[in-house]
């Protein structure tokens, strides 16, 4: 009867490690989207700002006299 009460818990035990192990991976895997996503918004964000201050600073092409 120890024997089975033991093989019992032993694969109780595993079968909660495998649980466990299974809802760590999936918090990770949010946690991991969750930075990729705040990186491509930032990416994006500083983008345009580049964008934007590359129009502002860009100057008319130089005209040149006297050419034919």
């Amino acid at each position: 009867m120890s024997m089975d009460s033991d093989l019992a818990h032993r694969r109780a035990e595993a079968l909660f490690k495998k649980q466990e192990q299974a809802r760590e991976g999936q918090e990770a895997m949010t946690e991991y989207q969750a930075k990729l996503d705040a990186m491509r918004e930032k990416t994006a964000r500083l983008r345009a700002l580049r964008l934007a201050r590359d129009a502002a600073n860009k100057k008319p092409p130089p005209t040149t006299k006297g050419a034919v």
